[in-house]
């Protein structure tokens, strides 16, 4: 099943608090940061998946990360902390602001079992060998 939402990201205390101290490539890092939280009644429609590939508006772009859900978002919307997971699906569009949108950019989400790469294998698959 994959649902069609509107991804929002954002900092988080816990993200700021690791990317500053140097800690990207921990696994503290990649469990802060390759989630991606939902409302719960969007949560148990997927079938309450430990893990969802987001797959971007146009399809080319995809990420598989841990699923959880949350009571402080709405219905159809989606949070993932701002990291290079949530930047792979992000609408790279900037409208001459020089900035993407980092809110309400249209993603698909459906469960998946696939792996949660961290974000030394994420950057090797998106720009290493082989690309």
């Amino acid at each position: 099943m994959t649902e069609e939402f509107l991804l929002n990201t954002g900092s988080t205390i816990e993200e700021g608090r690791l990317a500053k101290g140097g800690c990207k490539l921990t696994e503290d890092y990649t469990q802060e940061c390759a989630t991606c939280q939902m409302n719960p009644e969007d949560f148990r429609r997927l079938g309450c998946p430990q893990k969802v590939k987001v797959t971007s508006r146009n399809g080319l772009h995809s990420v598989v990360v841990y699923a959880s859900s949350s009571d402080a978002l709405k219905p159809g919307h989606v949070f993932m902390p701002r990291a290079i997971w949530s930047n792979v699906v992000v609408d790279p569009e900037t409208f001459s602001t020089g900035s993407p949108l980092y809110k309400g950019s249209p993603v698909r989400i459906e469960p998946t079992d696939d792996r949660v790469l961290d974000a030394c294998d994420l950057v090797d698959k998106l720009y290493g060998r082989g690309n």
